[in-house]
């Protein structure tokens, strides 16, 4: 199966095009992310060679109060400058005849910015382990779609990350559960034993966000806990490349369904072709007799046999 990159080609893309482009021009691109972030890419006539870029994000007020901010100031702080739209929550403001030599990395750490604002809350539950404070740590929630959010809650020998995700059809539903038990028993096998403990409900919430209030407990809802131990997270590397897959675990597991559904109507087209075969071939052919001619429209003639003519009456059979 495909594993989706955390950063967003298309921005990427855009990007490079715009910083290796020998003549500036005037540009006025929208772009759409996974979880519905939006991505503007402008440059106006005035100056040309001054490329900004809004993001939107609708849970960017939640991942603030997690140090999204100071993500941000870390990561892209040269750029930074305050946004003038206010459908946008922060603007980078890249200078077209002042950028570094390796451009295409540039352009690959600006496509990461969604991945790394929605690391904010992981970022803050493994500070808190560091910390080896008794207790649970503050349980955080993002709300990164309508229906659906990611909680993050540490603790003092692991980190839970609990996913709701939304089923809309029935067939989602069912293939999303397969997939989901699949998570769970797969551990099982000796291979992945390092692999985070995977927990999967379909209506009843974990116990970690039971308490929270106007949770969705039907059939369209499912919850995925994981459970990651300071081996995922105990050095540098490993703290990113977690960060990094965790974060696309829904948008992973709704693509594969989507594929799996696709693959099944293409395998019961062809079936339904191959029967249709068999039903042609089983047409018994039409059977002409000798006697049989066609005329010039094509049409069958056959002769009509005279019947005998009965006798007069007053005749004798003689």
């Amino acid at each position: 199966m495909i594993l989706l990159e955390p950063n967003s080609f298309v921005l990427e893309e855009t990007l490079l095009a715009r910083f290796t482009s020998e003549k500036p021009e005037i540009v006025d691109i929208t772009l759409v992310d996974f979880d519905n972030v939006i991505y503007h890419v402008q440059t106006s006539a005035e100056q040309r060679t001054v490329l900004n870029l809004s993001v939107e994000m609708k849970y960017y007020d939640e991942v603030r109060a997690y140090g999204a901010e100071d993500i941000l100031r870390r990561e892209y702080g040269d750029y930074l400058v305050p946004t003038v739209n206010p459908q946008y929550q922060f603007t980078l403001q890249f200078n077209l005849e002042q950028l570094p030599a390796d451009k295409a990395a540039l352009a690959k750490h600006v496509s990461l910015i969604k991945r790394n604002v929605l690391a904010s809350s992981f970022v803050r539950a493994f500070e808190y382990w560091e910390s080896q404070q008794e207790g649970a740590g503050p349980l955080m929630a993002t709300h990164y779609r309508d229906s659906e959010a990611i909680y993050v809650q540490a603790q003092h020998d692991r980190v839970t990350v609990i996913f709701s995700t939304l089923f809309k059809e029935e067939v989602d539903r069912v293939l999303g559960k397969v997939f989901l038990q699949e998570f769970v028993d797969a551990r099982r096998q000796a291979s992945i034993q390092n692999a985070p403990q995977v927990f999967y409900s379909s209506r009843e919430p974990p116990l970690e966000i039971r308490h929270l209030p106007d949770l969705r407990q039907d059939e369209s809802v499912g919850y995925v806990s994981f459970v990651l131990f300071p081996r995922h997270f105990a050095n540098e590397e490993a703290r990113e490349k977690t960060i990094s897959q965790i974060q696309l675990f829904r948008d992973y597991l709704h693509y594969h369904i989507k594929c799996a559904k696709a693959y099944m109507h293409s395998r019961m087209r062809m079936r339904v072709k191959e029967f249709l075969k068999v039903i042609n071939r089983a047409k018994p052919d039409r059977v002409t007799a000798a006697s049989d001619k066609r005329t010039a429209t094509g049409r069958y003639m056959r002769p009509h046999l005279r019947q005998p003519a009965s006798p007069q009456q007053g005749e004798s059979d003689w």
